[in-house]
């Protein structure tokens, strides 16, 4: 598989592939994310850096795109920068404890740890999803296919989470506009999706998330909101007026979120947002300088990548 040019990363990093909305339709998503934004507390939280420690000279990141924390507390970063490998372990105070990937990726997206430890990570260039350990053995690859032809480079898989059965749930966004679900294995079980913008209908489905109960929730990035739906693809409801959605995090009873105005070009200061899973309301924020990604450390603050080459902590005061 080819690994991408510095010039497609450069132009990945900068977020010139995407688009921001304008007419009726962005008017309302925005009006709506604002009223939200101003009747929401402030939480207690304030913007700090894990400043990452280069193990030799020439190394660096570019655009974290996706960070994951695991049990044992090792902060997973997937980069896509060509200057140290695509996935890169680190601890809580940045020292870099190992790395890998390189030559696997076209445009590194996603990364999430499942409840047993192993890393899973998901391309949007190729399409390609690939489990490891945390120690970066390759256990499994999955080829999703069924590209579509687009001019953007991004038109492929964008997120992945995990079922309590162990099942997969990836949103594939880019191009195409569903839901797949695989077993543990890599065998797909089935999908749901197309595009729209009505319910149950999807404009770059960009994150997923499923609960203890089977309960899917998707970042409908384009059309600003978050959907729900069963295990089995059927529409439940949905929550308008979010913004842009990059990115979903369950935690208890509530769902973090991060997104900016439908109407701004990604990369764009937005917020990262605390709702309540089960009705939508926003129960706080803090303001965020563009934010692709959502993890949440053993204290439950938020951890997430930002351009151009940080990894930012959102510590409890």
């Amino acid at each position: 598989m080819r690994l991408a040019t510095p010039a497609l990363l450069l132009l990945a990093s900068a977020g010139l592939f995407g688009q921001q909305q304008s007419g009726p339709r962005a008017e309302d998503n925005t009006r709506l994310l604002l009223e939200r934004v101003a009747a929401a507390p402030k939480l207690p939280l304030e913007q700090d850096r894990i400043r990452l420690q280069p193990p030799m000279a020439g190394w660096k990141v570019e655009m974290v795109s996706s960070v994951a924390v695991g049990p044992d507390g090792v902060h997973y970063l997937l980069q896509r920068g060509p200057d140290a490998d695509p996935v890169v372990a680190v601890n809580a105070q940045g020292r870099v404890l190992r790395s890998w990937g390189a030559g696997l990726y076209t445009i590194p997206h996603s990364i999430r740890v499942a409840p047993n430890g192993n890393v899973w990570t998901v391309d949007s260039g190729s399409s390609q999803v690939y489990e490891f350990s945390p120690l970066g053995e390759q256990l499994l690859h999955i080829d999703v296919g069924e590209m579509p032809e687009k001019a953007s480079a991004f038109r492929g898989t964008a997120d992945i989470a995990f079922a309590p059965d162990g099942n997969l749930l990836i949103a594939d966004g880019y191009g195409n506009a569903r839901i797949l679900e695989y077993t543990p294995t890599g065998q797909r079980v089935r999908e749901f999706g197309r595009p729209g913008t009505g319910p149950g209908e999807l404009n770059l489905p960009h994150a997923v998330a499923v609960d203890e109960r089977g309960v899917i929730y998707v970042g409908d990035r384009e059309n600003g909101r978050v959907q729900r739906f069963t295990r089995e693809g059927r529409y439940i409801d949905q929550w308008d007026g979010l913004g842009k959605t990059y990115c979903l995090q369950l935690d208890g009873d509530s769902i973090w979120l991060a997104s900016h105005r439908v109407d701004e070009p990604n990369g764009s200061l937005g917020w990262i947002l605390r709702l309540d899973r089960e009705t939508g309301k926003v129960l706080g924020l803090v303001s965020s300088p563009g934010t692709h990604s959502i993890t949440l450390n053993a204290a439950g603050e938020p951890i997430t990548g930002n351009r151009p080459d940080q990894v930012l902590w959102f510590r409890a005061k």
